[in-house]
């Protein structure tokens, strides 16, 4: 049975959360396929964490109905913990200990024997790229090696399911490019993970498919490139000779379309939803107003750009 037409290993249908009269979770609903990053992008309070905690049995359900490789979430936590790992915004390991004692202990305290607990941690070491630093205290440890350790300590007892919340928060590039590798290979591997995160970029990179929520409900889904599609041409990217002349050549423009500043160095200006605007009629207006230009190009809607477009709240009424 290929990923296409295997059931989805995770189901979540009209799921609803509370905390007193703010309704967190509103009529949640999506899936994940096996062998899949799903992306759950969101703005800060949309609910991405608390669909997580629901999933992983940190928290009940007030209302509609979810699973993990066909485990109902309420009815049965137990067989859901047993096929899931979780890895949270914060790592969980304890700088006192080495990286090898570290998961030696995750290893005990899941049942597995003294010996069987070591032979992992060894294993999860060498995987994760961190053997050379197993006898060093984690307190040393830098934020992506510390990030890398806390994913291989949720890992201690394989699970088919991996929750990766907002994993490369506080990350510098690199750290954060290492740990979207260690994400490729689990995924190759045939773990199904389910990514929160706010990093558009991140989603873009790994993501099979993505689901975007707002106010506890899902608002856009599909692959980055349907929801790049989703919302108009893109922008048209107009560069002039002089970049003091990026104010007049934005109100020039706005005749073709909403304008903005796009960089600030080069004075380039954004016409937007203006992908299929003819570069002529850029070049002729900007001719007509007097301003030299540099360069006019295309460019394609990014996921920042569907993330903005679909979480916009500036015009609904309050």
């Amino acid at each position: 049975m290929d990923r296409q037409s295997a059931p989805p290993t995770i189901e979540v249908d009209g799921l609803v959360k509370t905390f007193g009269e703010h309704r967190a979770l509103d009529g949640l609903s999506f899936t994940a396929a096996p062998g899949e990053v799903l992306g759950v992008l969101g703005p800060n309070g949309a609910g991405k964490t608390t669909a997580i905690n629901v999933l992983s049995t940190l928290l009940a359900p007030d209302g509609g109905s979810a699973s993990v490789c066909g485990h109902d979430v309420a009815a049965e936590p137990e067989a859901v913990r047993r096929s899931i790992a979780l890895t949270g915004q914060f790592a969980a390991v304890d700088e006192l200990l080495t990286g090898r004692e570290n998961l030696v202990l995750f290893g005990r305290l899941r049942s597995l024997s003294k010996a069987a607990a070591r032979a992992r941690a060894d294993e999860l070491l060498e995987r994760f790229s961190l053997t050379d630093a197993s006898e060093q205290r984690v307190g040393e440890y830098s934020g992506g090696m510390r990030r890398r350790l806390d994913l291989a300590a949720s890992m201690v007892v394989p699970a088919p399911v991996l929750f990766l919340d907002e994993p490369t928060t506080g990350l510098d590039p690199r750290s954060r490019n290492e740990l979207w590798d260690v994400v490729r290979e689990l995924r190759d591997d045939g773990l199904t993970i389910v990514l929160t995160t706010q990093y558009l970029e991140e989603a873009d990179r790994l993501a099979d498919h993505i689901v975007v929520i707002d106010a506890g409900r899902v608002i856009a889904s599909g692959t980055a490139d349907e929801l790049k599609s989703g919302i108009g041409g893109g922008a048209c990217v107009v560069t002039p000779l002089d970049a003091r002349e990026s104010a007049a050549l934005a109100e020039a423009l706005s005749s073709l379309g909403r304008t903005e500043i796009d960089d600030e160095t080069t004075g380039a200006v954004a016409v937007l939803n203006a992908g299929d605007l003819p570069l002529i009629e850029v070049v002729q207006v900007a001719s007509a107003a007097g301003i030299g230009l540099d360069d006019v190009a295309r460019r394609r809607p990014t996921l920042d750009d569907v993330f903005l477009q679909l979480t916009d709240h500036s015009e609904q009424p309050a």
